[in-house]
């Protein structure tokens, strides 16, 4: 059964991070920093916890701020540029992160015990819901109660005025300049928000696997990122869910079998859905259905 509770804390933790890139895409553009928010999320939480002996749930608020912090310095310089040179650089903005983690070597002895990051040994100490006496489906509920909140703010959003200027700014900036609408701040903003998301995505993490080095925030973890909203769609958040079961579920976990191979089709999964799908799963025409068969539904229902 712990099986089960750590496969539905992976994907859960994985929901997150695929939202994080979902709010940045709204505006059209395409990011690989949020393997570098995830990681300032992880080891901030994780020193807290450990070195400082905060609870948890200060910790994410803290450890998220601190994400955030550091989107919101990059945005400005990074949102300048577009297409493949904010690739580059939000790539490169990772590997900074990545590799000052791989030399951070911060020791302290607590209750006669040395904690702490260590340089390339990484971070092995996190164990703060064992030494509470959390139960794996306390852990579990814990990280969807992160995954609702986000999912709630992000679709509420999203139906708000919020919403309706970053599509604005990600289908015509143009247009949605001329109409009074500051495209840095949006851009800016969305980035900020984007990294406060991974910031949790990267504390539950690192509390949920208990150890976290520098090989954990690689590139392909921005990949994942990206890959979600892309698989599932902009339309609506169900959809980067449905991509993250689809991926981390099914092709990671239910195919494990197939080893190495299942990168090879990740990569087809995705080839295949910019060409037939390139709106995602949950696209307009999916969306649109799914509306018309619940009033349907709903217009078919007998009166109480």
């Amino acid at each position: 059964m712990e099986f089960y509770f750590g496969l539905a804390q992976i994907i859960g933790i994985h929901v997150i991070l695929g939202l994080s890139a979902y709010v940045l895409m709204l505006t059209g553009q395409l990011s690989l920093a949020q393997a570098g928010f995830f990681a300032i999320g992880a080891y901030s939480a994780g020193i807290l916890t450990v070195l400082f002996q905060f609870h948890i749930v200060p910790a994410l608020i803290i450890a998220s701020l601190v994400a955030g912090l550091f989107a919101f310095l990059i945005g400005f310089p990074a949102l300048r540029v577009r297409g493949l040179m904010l690739v580059v650089a939000t790539i490169a903005f990772s590997e900074v992160v990545r590799l000052f983690f791989f030399n951070l070597s911060w020791r302290k002895t607590i209750d006669g015990i040395e904690a702490g990051p260590d340089s390339t040994n990484g971070f092995r100490e996190i164990r703060f819901f064992a030494a509470n006496g959390w139960e794996p489906y306390q852990v579990t509920l814990f990280v969807w109660l992160f995954v609702a909140l986000v999912m709630f703010l992000i679709w509420w959003s999203d139906r708000a005025r919020s919403g309706a200027v970053l599509r604005a700014v990600g289908e015509d900036e143009l247009a949605a300049h001329s109409v009074g609408i500051n495209i840095t701040a949006v851009k800016v903003a969305a980035m900020t928000a984007g990294g406060m998301i991974a910031g949790i995505g990267g504390a539950l993490y690192a509390h949920t696997a208990t150890y976290v080095d520098h090989l954990t925030f690689t590139i392909l973890l921005g990949t994942f990122a990206i890959a979600y909203p892309i698989l599932g769609g902009l339309r609506s958040v169900f959809g980067t869910l449905l991509a993250v079961v689809l991926i981390q579920g099914v092709l990671v976990e239910g195919l494990r079998a197939l080893g190495d191979w299942r990168n090879i089709l990740f990569g087809v999964i995705i080839i295949l859905t910019m060409n037939l799908k390139p709106g995602g799963l949950f696209d307009t025409q999916t969306v649109q259905a799914l509306r018309k068969g619940l009033a349907f539904r709903d217009k078919g229902a007998p009166n109480a």
